[in-house]
């Protein structure tokens, strides 16, 4: 007989840095999952993306165990990096705070694929460019496919 999902619980940890204070202690001591063993498995599968934010979903199961499943990084987050920018512009039609090529975005794209709603890297290619373009980052050349 299978187990009965209880709960589900999405977060964001930085890699290899998953503590019990807050958010992650709050939001899995009410479901009463065992916190540290928690942490002690998210670290251990995460050593090689240190400091990276990573979204994770958490399922809480009526006898208290858990399984996750961690995603790729956030495309922002990717876009920050490889544009060299701190944070994104507050007024991204007006400010631009970087730019960023199609190559890197054909990178973004492929990388975050298996996490995101389309079944192209063509189309995940304009999902990443359009993320880029309302975080006030440039995308540098002309599209690698037709409009």
């Amino acid at each position: 007989m299978a187990k009965q999902l209880f709960a589900i619980v999405k977060l964001q940890i930085k890699g290899g840095a998953a503590n019990p204070a807050p958010p992650i202690g709050p939001a899995l001591g009410a479901k009463g999952v065992n916190i540290m063993e928690f942490c002690k498995q998210f670290n251990a599968r995460t050593q090689e993306m240190k400091d990276k934010l990573l979204p994770v979903i958490i399922n809480v199961y009526s006898d208290k165990t858990f399984d996750f499943i961690i995603k790729r990084p956030p495309v922002a987050a990717q876009i920050k990096e490889l544009a060299k920018v701190q944070k994104g512009s507050d007024q991204s039609n007006r400010k631009k705070v970087g730019s960023i090529t199609w190559d890197q975005i054909r990178k973004i794209a492929e990388d975050k694929l298996p996490d995101m709603n389309c079944f192209t890297v063509e189309s995940a290619m304009k999902m990443v460019a359009g993320t880029a373009r309302s975080m006030g980052v440039n995308v540098v050349g002309e599209p690698p496919f037709n409009n």
